[in-house]
Parts: C-alpha cells; sequence; structure tokens
C-alpha cells in the first residue's frame, strides 16, 4: 500500500520541524539488517527509524535509553511478538508505526496499555483475520490517526474504540475482503480512508455504511469499479458524507464523467480527485451537466494516459460544470476554454499548471474573442504557469466583472508601459510576486486595489507622477531593487508597506511624512550605510521597540533584521548598538568645534613657514608644476602617433558583453561616430598569450575605455587591461584613460587590489550611462567626443587579420 505508507510518513514527519535542530534528535537506523533493537541510541532520540530490518520481537527495556522518543518506525519488519511492557519506558511515545509485520489477533496487542499518549498509530498489512479489538484500545483515549487491516470486519469489531474521537481511521482492504453491514457504526471519525487492493470487487455494504456515516469519505488506489459506484450513488437517498475523496487511481474518462455526473446529483458538497490517471479520453464533445448540487471540484496531479483525443472537449468538460469552486493545479493542461453558458464558478484555482496567455480566449475570422461567461468568479488563482504579458491578462479577465482576488505570482509576467490595461473595476486583492515586473507596472494595475503583492521582481522606484491607487493599504515590495521609501501621494490611505531584502541604504524619514495612515513599516535586511543620514531612521526603530514613537508606526524585525553593511568598521553590527554622535552630523556645532583649533593652528602654521622660508620653497613647487602641466597639455605630433591603429581599446567583462555589442559598438564605429575601436572577441590574435594581446591593443590605441561594473571588478582580465592602461597615461596623459560607469559602484565594492581604479574613479570625470533613454544621445556625443582624434589610416595588421 504506498499511498497509504506515503501519507502516515507524511503525517509522522510534521511534527519533526519544530526538532530537527539538534542531530540527535533524529535517528535513522532504517535498512541495517538488524535482527533487534539497537542498544546504543542517544538519550536525546525524539525520532527512531527502524523500518526495513529484521526485526522479530520487541522487549521490555529495548527503549529505556530513550524517554523523550515521540516517533517510533518498525514497518516492513517481520515482528511477531510486542512484549506489554516493552513501551513502559516511553511515557511520550506519541505516532507508533507497525505496518507490514506479522503481528496477529488484534485483541491481543497488550502493549498499548503503556501507550496512553499515542496520537497516531498505523498496523496496516499485517496477519489479522478479524478486525476485533481488544479492550486495550480503550486506553487510547487521545489517539487521532489509526489505521487498520484485516481479511473479515464485523458488528461490534470497533466497540472499544467507540468512545475515542478520531480524526481519520484508515482502512486497507485485502483481495477477499469480508464485510458485514453496519460494523462501522461504533466508529467516530471526522474522515474515512479505505484502501483498495489491485481490481478489487467493490464492497456494496462498505461503500454503503462510509456514505452513511462519515462526513468525509476517501478511496484509494481505485483501478475499477466506476460503474457500481455511479450506480450506488445515483441509488441513495440519505449521504452524509459531504466531502469525497479520489486518491491514486486509474479511470476511463466514460467512468469519470459518469461518475462526476453521480456525485452531481447527491448531497455531496466537496470532490477532489487526486493522482489520477485518465485513460480513453474523448474525441468529440460531451453533453455537459447543467444543474448540480456539487459546490466545488478539484483535480490534482493529473496525468493523461491517451495520445489522440479532443482537448478542447476535456476543457470544457471542467469549465461547464456547475459548481462553485473549481480547481485544477498541478496538472499539465495548456489550455483553458470559455464556458458555452453563463457560468456560476465563483473560484477559479489553476495553480502550476501549463497556462499561456490565450487562456479562456478563442479565435474567430483571426480575431480573438474574449469570454464573458466568468462574471461571476470572484477569486482567480493561476500562480505557476506560463503566462508572460500583464495586459494581455488584464484583456482575459476584463469581463470578469465580479473579480476581487487574483493571484498572478510564479509566472513570467513583464508589462512595457505601452499597451492600456483593461482590468475589472472591482479587483481589490492583486498578487504579482516572483515575476519580472519593473516600475512600469504602475501603469498596469486596477484603481480600486487595496492589496497589492509585488515582491520578488525587478521595481526599481515607485513612480509617484503616474501612481494614483487611493484605496491602497497594503503594499508589499519586498525582495525588489528599491534604494529609498516611496512618497505616498498616490495611495494616501496605505498602512502596511513592506521593504524587506531591498536596497535602501539610508531610508529618508522625511518622506514617511506623506504616509499619514501607516502603521506597519518592514525595511529589514537591506545593505544599511550608518553614516549621519541614518540617525532619524535608527531613532524610529528604538522608538518602535519601546512603542513610544509619536506617528504610531511599528517596525517589523527590529532590531534582529537591521545591520550595518558600510562603512567596513561598523559591518555586521546591529543598527540599535550603533552611536552616530550629534557633533559629527550637525555642520554649525561641527563647525563651532573646530573653527577655534583651526585659527590657531593656522596662525602656527604661518609662523613657522614664515621661519622657514616656506613661501620660498612654495613658489618653486608652484613653476615646477605649471611647467608639468604645459607638458601635459602640449598637442600631439603626427609623429607621436606612429603605431596607433585605433581611437579606443575596450575593457569590459564577459558579463557585459551583450551591451558593449549591442550598444556601445554600435554608437561608436557607425558612420556617426566613425570611430576604429579595439576589442578583444575581434582583434586578438589567436597563439598569442591573453597577456601579449593586452599590450598590443593597448600600445596601438590612442585611449583605453573602461566599461565599469560589478562583474568588472570580478575580473582578473580586467584588472590585468586596467594595469597596463595605468602605466600608458606615463606618454599619453591623464586623458589617455576614459572610464564608463555602467551601473553604480560604489568606492567599498571595489576590491582593494583596484587602487588604480579607485584613484581615478577619485580624479577622473567619468561618465555615466543613463538609465534614460532620452539621455542616450548626449551619452554618445560626450564619449565620442571624449575618443576623437586625427590617427593616420591604420595599415592591415596581424591584429585585424
Amino acid at each position: 500500500m504506498p499511498m497509504i505508507a506515503a501519507l502516515w510518513a507524511a503525517a509522522m514527519l510534521m511534527g519533526l520541524q519544530r526538532s530537527a535542530s539538534s542531530p540527535d534528535i533524529i535517528v535513522d537506523r532504517s535498512s541495517k539488517n538488524l535482527s533487534s533493537v539497537p542498544r546504543d541510541l542517544p538519550q536525546t532520540t525524539e525520532l527512531l527509524d527502524l523500518s526495513r530490518n529484521h526485526i522479530q520481537q520487541l522487549h521490555r527495556g529495548d527503549f529505556k535509553n530513550t524517554p523523550l522518543l515521540r516517533f517510533l518506525n518498525v514497518s516492513w519488519n517481520s515482528l511477531e511478538d510486542i512484549d506489554p511492557e516493552t513501551f513502559l519506558d516511553t511515557p511520550l511515545l506519541e505516532d507508533l508505526d507497525l505496518s507490514h509485520n506479522r503481528l496477529r489477533n488484534l485483541s491481543g496487542q497488550r502493549y498499548l496499555l503503556h501507550t496512553e499518549n499515542l496520537l497516531v498509530l498505523n498496523l496496516v498489512c499485517n496477519n489479522f483475520l478479524t478486525m476485533t479489538l481488544g479492550s486495550e484500545f480503550r486506553s487510547l483515549v487521545k489517539l487521532e490517526r489509526l489505521a487498520l487491516g484485516a481479511q473479515n470486519i464485523s458488528n461490534g469489531d470497533f466497540l472499544n474504540i467507540a468512545g475515542v474521537k478520531l480524526r481519520t481511521l484508515t482502512l486497507s482492504l485485502e483481495n477477499k475482503q469480508g464485510y458485514t453491514a453496519g460494523s462501522l457504526r461504533d466508529v467516530h471519525a471526522q474522515r474515512l480512508q479505505i484502501a483498495f487492493a489491485s481490481y478489487q470487487i467493490l464492497n456494496h455494504s462498505l461503500v454503503s455504511d462510509a456514505l452513511s456515516l462519515f462526513v468525509a469519505v476517501e478511496l484509494m488506489d481505485l483501478n475499477g469499479g466506476y460503474n457500481e459506484l455511479s450506480k450506488q450513488l445515483s441509488e441513495r437517498v440519505g449521504i452524509l458524507t459531504s466531502d469525497l475523496y479520489l486518491t491514486n487511481i486509474s479511470i476511463d474518462w466514460k467512468d469519470l464523467t459518469r461518475f462526476v455526473g453521480a456525485v452531481q446529483r447527491t448531497s455531496v458538497d466537496h470532490l477532489t480527485a487526486s493522482d489520477v490517471a485518465l485513460y480513453n479520453l474523448p474525441r468529440s464533445d460531451n453533453e455537459a451537466i447543467q444543474t448540480s448540487k456539487m459546490k466545488s471540484f478539484r483535480a490534482i496531479r493529473a496525468v493523461v494516459k491517451s495520445f489522440f483525443f479532443s482537448q478542447e472537449t476535456v476543457y470544457d468538460f471542467f469549465i461547464n460544470m456547475p459548481v462553485e469552486s473549481l480547481a485544477m493545479v498541478e496538472t499539465s493542461i495548456i489550455h483553458m476554454t470559455c464556458p458555452k453558458f453563463h457560468s456560476p464558478i465563483l473560484q477559479l484555482d489553476f495553480s502550476n499548471c501549463a497556462l499561456s496567455d490565450s487562456i479562456f480566449s478563442r479565435v474567430e475570422s483571426l480575431k480573438s474573442l474574449e469570454c464573458k461567461n466568468l462574471d461571476s468568479v470572484r477569486k482567480l488563482i493561476l500562480v505557476g504557469n506560463n503566462f508572460r504579458s500583464l495586459q494581455i491578462l488584464s484583456k482575459r479577465v476584463q469581463f470578469m466583472k465580479s473579480l476581487q482576488h487574483l493571484d498572478l505570482s510564479i509566472n513570467s509576467l513583464v508589462y512595457d508601459g505601452l499597451g492600456e490595461c483593461v482590468w475589472p473595476l472591482s479587483i481589490t486583492n492583486m498578487i504579482l510576486s516572483s515575476n519580472g515586473l519593473t516600475a512600469s507596472v504602475f501603469k498596469c494595475l486596477p484603481q480600486g486595489t487595496e492589496s497589492l503583492d509585488l515582491q520578488n521582481n525587478q521595481v526599481s522606484v515607485i513612480p509617484s507622477s503616474i501612481l494614483n491607487l487611493e484605496n491602497l493599504s497594503s503594499l508589499n515590495l519586498n525582495a525588489n531593487r528599491l534604494r529609498d521609501l516611496p512618497v505616498c501621494n498616490g495611495f494616501p490611505l496605505l498602512n502596511e508597506l513592506l521593504l524587506k531584502s531591498n536596497s535602501l541604504h539610508a531610508p529618508s524619514m522625511t518622506k514617511l511624512d506623506s504616509c499619514p495612515k501607516l502603521k506597519t513599516l518592514d525595511v529589514s535586511y537591506n545593505p544599511f550605510t550608518c553614516t549621519c543620514a541614518l540617525r532619524s531612521f535608527i531613532r524610529l526603530g528604538i522608538k518602535s521597540e519601546k512603542k513610544e514613537s509619536h506617528t504610531g508606526i511599528e517596525l517589523l524585525n527590529w532590531p534582529l533584521g537591521y545591520y550595518c553593511t558600510y562603512p567596513e568598521a561598523f559591518r555586521d553590527f546591529a543598527l540599535k548598538d550603533i552611536s552616530i554622535p550629534e557633533v559629527s552630523c550637525n555642520i554649525g556645532l561641527l563647525a563651532t568645534t573646530i573653527l577655534c583649533p583651526a585659527v590657531i593652528v593656522i596662525i602656527a602654521v604661518v609662523v613657522l613657514c614664515h621661519r622657514l622660508d616656506a613661501p620660498w620653497y612654495m613658489r618653486m613647487i608652484w613653476q615646477w608644476t605649471r611647467a608639468k602641466h604645459r607638458t601635459r597639455m602640449r598637442h600631439v605630433r603626427p609623429e607621436e602617433l606612429v603605431g596607433v591603429e585605433f581611437h579606443a581599446f575596450v575593457s569590459y567583462s564577459q558579463h557585459d558583453a551583450d551591451w558593449v555589442q549591442n550598444s556601445l559598438l554600435p554608437n561608436l564605429e557607425d558612420a556617426a561616430g566613425g570611430l576604429r575601436i579595439c576589442h578583444h572577441e575581434q582583434n586578438f590574435v589567436p597563439g598569442k598569450t591573453i597577456v601579449e594581446n593586452i599590450i598590443a591593443c593597448v600600445e596601438k590605441s590612442r585611449r583605453s575605455v573602461f566599461v565599469l561594473s560589478a562583474h568588472f571588478v570580478k575580473s582578473e582580465w580586467c584588472h590585468y587591461e586596467l594595469y597596463f592602461a595605468s602605466h600608458q597615461r606615463l606618454a599619453w596623459g591623464t586623458d589617455s584613460v576614459v572610464l564608463v560607469l555602467l551601473e553604480p559602484l560604489p568606492q567599498y565594492l571595489i576590491p582593494s587590489k583596484y587602487h588604480q581604479l579607485k584613484s581615478m574613479m577619485g580624479r577622473h570625470t567619468y561618465l555615466e550611462w543613463p538609465q534614460d533613454r532620452a539621455k542616450h544621445r548626449l551619452f554618445w556625443a560626450n564619449l565620442r567626443a571624449a575618443l576623437q582624434a586625427d590617427l593616420p589610416n591604420a595599415p592591415v595588421t596581424e591584429l585585424e587579420e
């Protein structure tokens, strides 16, 4: 019974997550060829796995060294006998798995008298002839889950657990199962699971008792008998069951449609089918059921076993179900049709499928027709699909006039800011987490949105000029690229703002003045720069911790999630432990503190310089400096350009190659630029070492252009190119090096070995690549002007071969 084993293993492991911090708590001795319980078990053991060994008996004292034991798995052994006092030393035992052994006689399991705290007990697949439970089961007053299996089930077998309120009773049936009608009347359980053997004939009395006695019924491992089950459902008048589950089943399409139709005519409210293998799917349309008492249908992990069938027929069958809630999750459906008539569906869930942007639409005469029959849907969940365009999806749901909750997380959604979005005005809760959305997404949002989740996207700024969400109360922007707090002018009712794991260095507290309703703020796990600009934010955190903030803002995760990243002296220091003196941040106070000593020092220096004749030395140094300056500023004569073939040599990281190839080179080498550029992908000579090629390129170029980025400072070869180019400055002067900053590159991110780069950035004016397209033409004009020079005609050299 693999499905039962999986379910019970999951139930057993759920309670372990809170105690997995110590390696001695969980002890795995499964598949070790053991014939008895080991004697060297740690005393701290809480979970012990002895499954798949050869243990035949359990004795008193086997677990005397494990008084904290809560979970014990002895399944798949050869157990024939268990001493009545085996568990005398384990008073905390909660979960006991004795399945797949050779135990006999369910009425003689006296070891259970010492397991009064048991919550879970699994005894399936043993050698039990009858299901008669002994009096020792009466002591299991806390039992929640019980799994049993026997060849015959008779009246009175469960009398000794009549007083136990179970959550789940699992019955593992055998091929020749005997069952007497009414045998389950003594069981009080919320859910009954029946696991069938291979190709077992359904027992009419067992199914009848299950449907009339239990609110939730789960039929597992069915491979047939659906016609009989459908007939039995159709003939029954009184059914207590409201939740019916089919798990790990194989079924033909006709049997499925017939069974679903039979359930829809009963009082069953919810039908769930999981781990389904579908056979013999249709090639033509089926007649849809127009009325139903069933409220919800859910399909989980359905797999199609037919190669040729009508996908539209299959999709139509599900979308036309007259239910309130429809879910198809973890199933590889690539499309979903529109209902043929007005649909009563209130909730749709197509999570983790393979749906595309064409969902709900159809094409006629080369035109895309949108769905208008889902106007009752209030909640639409489309998590984990293949959606690409946010603007197109707005068209797909534009006629869902009742839609309030829309979840589009974990897709590949983008929005270019060009097309118009046409969302229903009724949407109040929007989840767009884990996509590829940028700041332009704020142009494509429903205006009535109250809760917006944009975590794990690419948002770097909130453009207040285009944002107008007057009803927005909760905004989640965790794990984006924001550099500062937003201004709340576009959403005056904002109550909760989540900005964890962004790029905030020093949040500006003045911007919070525009958020009068803000009560919850989370900016934890950001790269804080502990300088004067952060003093007001630190005060906010301290006041929030003491509940003294005049703004009433609660700072989430304070102080554990707030640490300094820069400067190095304070790296990993908690913000609450950082003290930034007032004198270092107050200019007036600082000036007053420094002015008096400075005047005294200046007077002393003037007197000292006068006595040591320093003015004369200074005049000499000034004349020498001016002479050197005139030398550097002289015009380059033609003979000095002999051997120079290129206007510039470009150095860059391979990670920035796309920008260099697609933007830099075309704008410098085209007709407007007319420059000759040397770069390694085109001009390095095969056969020569990389260092030789770098030196040759630098010497044959009038200037060197360095494309600076975070990837650049991590590249060893870029370091070599910078080194050789810096020596060229001795001959050509400081204007021989041109720095292009592709992205912000703070000084503290530059490794110490790049002292030349730090020096250049401190003394040189560098060109920054603008993100605004309108500034690109000026950028290229400035760069071409910096590189322009009259070079002799370049001969054909080995670099160009």
